[in-house]
């Protein structure tokens, strides 16, 4: 009977150990590809809905995507890239933790090279690579909020430009200049394809599941 017991319990228990270890759902990864009109991506609701579109083709359903990119207004503050992803944790495609909550997201990330990857579980191409397309387009300051008014564009005249203007980026390698920011690095010449390139990026993003 004790026997018959314990195997039973092994029984029970092991389904239970296997879903343990199945690795969580995707909660970040960088675009594969841009949309292909530089810094326009139709603005953040276009950007939000492009996630959403490479993150259910890769598998990823039942999760509410956004980009991780801020706005501008005029006489104040737009919206901010950390406002709009949700509280964590995030998990990249592969099942390794980026950050748990907001405040690890922007002090201490586990974003780099080998752990930005897009949503089919590859890395992005970064310091090194060729060509060069750290520059991942935030929009925002290094705390993840939005610019306040300066009278720059900080963000391709919110996401829907392809030619004058500028976007600030960051680099997911954490490399280049001696700038290791994974989202505020430097701006960009500019806002078409050409203009991205030329700085080390191909109007790739971030996204988040918000959920």
């Amino acid at each position: 009977m004790l026997k018959k017991a314990l195997l039973a319990s092994v029984l029970i228990l092991a389904p239970m150990t296997i879903a343990a270890a199945e690795d969580p759902p995707m909660g970040f990864f960088i675009t594969s590809v841009s949309p292909g009109d530089g810094a326009n991506l139709g603005g953040l609701e276009g950007a939000d809905a492009y996630c959403q579109k490479l993150a259910e083709a890769a598998g990823t359903t039942g999760r509410t995507w956004r980009a991780y990119l801020s706005t501008q207004e005029e006489g104040k503050r737009g919206q901010s890239a950390r406002n709009r992803i949700g509280d964590g944790p995030w998990y990249n495609s592969v099942g390794e933790l980026i950050a748990v909550d907001l405040d690890q997201l922007h002090l201490n990330p586990n974003i780099v090279k080998r752990t930005a990857l897009d949503e089919n579980g590859n890395r992005v191409k970064g310091r090194g690579d060729s060509p060069n397309e750290h520059d991942i387009l935030t929009g925002t300051m290094a705390d993840g909020t939005a610019y306040f008014p300066d009278g720059k564009d900080h963000t391709c005249g919110n996401w829907t430009s392809n030619g004058d203007g500028s976007a600030q980026v960051g680099h997911h390698d954490r490399h280049g200049g001696g700038n290791t920011s994974w989202n505020s690095a430097h701006a960009s010449r500019g806002c078409s394809t050409d203009a991205l390139a030329s700085t080390g990026g191909a109007g790739l993003f971030m996204c988040f599941a918000a959920d």
